[in-house]
């Protein structure tokens, strides 16, 4: 049997397109082994697919100073030595890497013992873990046609992200009866990022009564994001986090607001979904967000509002505005071409274990 180790961790973003490969690999007939961090999300998300999964140490790899960054190496390092027994042990044909510091040490481990390695890179600009990484990689899938100049000629590959085929089979009623909302008044779905957005919460929240005179809201805040004071308010639900039902949760929803992450705005546009993308602010980020939301915007599939222009009134204005258009925005996304990533990445999989 065929086997292959996939890793990345962090988000929710790194650990998706990794679910969405988990159908075809196994129809190919290759077992299947997950590598990530002891305790983060991917843990969870991975486990509850069924996936047996292998923890190890992870340090982030901070460009500004911390004072966490004199012992993470030490975690690093401690991650490599225990990625290097595991795939010693398993002896993998490939490893797939979607990314996050955890996938270093796994990808720097698989070059140690000559497995071909694939990764992917969602944003527009590589970040530093996948900059460690492309070096020892094979091939270097990618999401936007700007990538490929920030990628080695020989190794890139436009594919789009994988998305998972379960989530384009939501069901609006089923979206309605798992939230209790109304039929009759239209929906919006917030998505803070699976880590929650403090800056996105708090602006809807603050607009909150303005928007259910005309609107529902379906509210996924993140871990520990949840408002007690607003829990059983007609119209508005919260939830920390949903996995399974979510795509039941977008069948519902009329447009979304959403962080720029670039699996998650992939998603949107499969999904045709009208969306307001507020990207991460480039203080708070190295600004791939804000790139991956101008490129949508761009080819008309998104509005965008950047958090240093995110005044309450902008926000209601911006949500005002995308649902009167909402139809501009759908006719633009079925007029894109999306490749099937799936297809593709499982394609370039193939071809390294042949080679190998």
């Amino acid at each position: 049997m065929k086997k292959i180790i996939l890793t990345g961790g962090g988000t929710a973003g790194h650990v998706t397109p990794n679910l969405a490969l988990l159908p075809f690999l196994k129809e190919k007939g290759y077992d299947i082994r997950y590598i990530g961090s002891y305790q983060g999300i991917e843990k969870k998300l991975i486990e509850g697919a069924g996936i047996p999964y292998e923890g190890i140490s992870s340090g982030k790899l901070r460009r500004y100073f911390d004072l966490k960054n004199f012992s993470d190496p030490f975690r690093v390092v401690k991650g490599y030595a225990e990625a290097l027994k595991i795939i010693r042990t398993y002896k993998p044909d490939v490893v797939f890497s979607k990314g996050g510091f955890v996938a270093v040490p796994v990808v720097l481990a698989a070059k140690h013992y000559k497995v071909p390695t694939v990764i992917h890179e969602s944003d527009i600009t590589p970040g530093l873990a996948n900059k460690l990484c492309i070096p020892s990689a094979r091939k270097v899938c990618c999401n936007f046609p700007e990538t490929l100049p920030y990628l080695p000629e020989e190794k890139a590959v436009l594919t789009g992200s994988p998305i998972r085929a379960d989530l384009l089979k939501g069901d609006r009623l089923s979206g309605l009866q798992f939230t209790h909302l109304s039929p009759d008044r239209p929906i919006i779905l917030v998505i803070g990022g699976s880590l929650g957005s403090v800056r996105v919460n708090t602006a809807v929240r603050n607009i909150l009564s303005r928007l259910l005179e005309t609107f529902q809201v379906i509210h996924i805040c993140g871990k520990e994001h949840l408002d007690d004071q607003l829990i059983g308010l007609p119209g508005y639900v919260q939830y920390e986090y949903v996995d399974k039902p979510l795509k039941h949760l977008f069948a519902a929803a009329d447009i979304v607001i959403s962080r720029a992450g670039a699996n998650s705005i992939c998603e949107l546009l499969a999904l045709r979904k009208p969306n307001l993308l507020i990207p991460l602010s480039a203080a708070a980020s190295r600004g791939d967000q804000i790139l991956n939301a101008r490129s949508f915007e761009k080819q008309g599939f998104s509005a965008v509002l950047e958090e240093e222009a995110m005044t309450d009134d902008a926000l209601y204005q911006a949500i005002q505005d995308l649902y009167t258009d909402r139809q501009t925005y759908i006719h633009a996304m079925e007029q894109t071409q999306q490749k099937n990533a799936v297809e593709t990445i499982v394609s370039l999989i193939e071809d390294c274990v042949s080679a190998s």
